[in-house]
């Protein structure tokens, strides 16, 4: 009876154990169950963000950048962006590289109307590669820097009848620079969880 009390209570004290592991393991390792607050490093609650950088030959394209990360900053309501000349930290990005590689294409063999040997790129993927940085201004510090990337594939421009024989450029231009601001958003959401999340 006495062995069997003892058991049942080694076995009460192991359940009880294991509960307390399972609720304070976590935060031992500075992760935090369920909400949790994000901030900018810091705790600042204002920031400036300036114009991005362009790096690449394709030009406009860094406000898609700018104006994506204005918009995750007011949307979250982590901090406030203000001008400059109000802010303690700035938010600074640079667009370092932009590259068109052709992925897929069609030769004679696939379209007959293709002059012999001529091959036909029918689709590009975009690679942009971006750099975003946190910095003090009091002592032009850098508090904060990370790199994003993001590739996106898209049609070609086609040709549409044997007796075309250029594509449109206009809707190649407009279609990489939708596909760039698209991709731009997608990588403005990555920087602004990785800057306000909390180890």
């Amino acid at each position: 009876m006495q062995a069997e009390s003892r058991y049942l209570g080694f076995v009460e004290f192991l359940k009880r154990a294991f509960v307390l592991i399972f609720l304070f393991a976590p935060l031992a390792c500075g992760y935090r169950l369920g909400f949790h607050e994000r901030a900018l490093p810091g705790g600042y609650n204002q920031v400036a963000i300036v114009v991005f950088k362009n790096s690449t030959s394709e030009v406009g394209i860094e406000t898609y950048f700018t104006n994506e990360l204005i918009r995750q900053m007011a949307r979250s309501g982590v901090a406030r962006v203000v001008d400059k000349e109000d802010a303690a930290v700035v938010l600074e990005g640079i667009v370092e590289d932009l590259r068109f590689v052709r992925s897929a294409k069609a030769t004679q063999n696939e379209i007959k109307l293709l002059p012999l040997g001529a091959v036909l790129t029918t689709e590009y993927r975009i690679h942009v590669s971006a750099r975003v940085l946190l910095r003090r201004i009091s002592d032009n510090k850098i508090i904060w820097q990370d790199v994003v990337q993001n590739e996106r594939a898209y049609s070609a421009p086609a040709l549409g009848s044997a007796g075309i024989n250029s594509a449109n450029a206009l809707y190649n231009q407009s279609d990489r620079h939708q596909n760039i601001a698209k991709m731009a958003e997608d990588m403005m959401v990555e920087v602004h969880d990785r800057l306000t999340e909390s180890f």
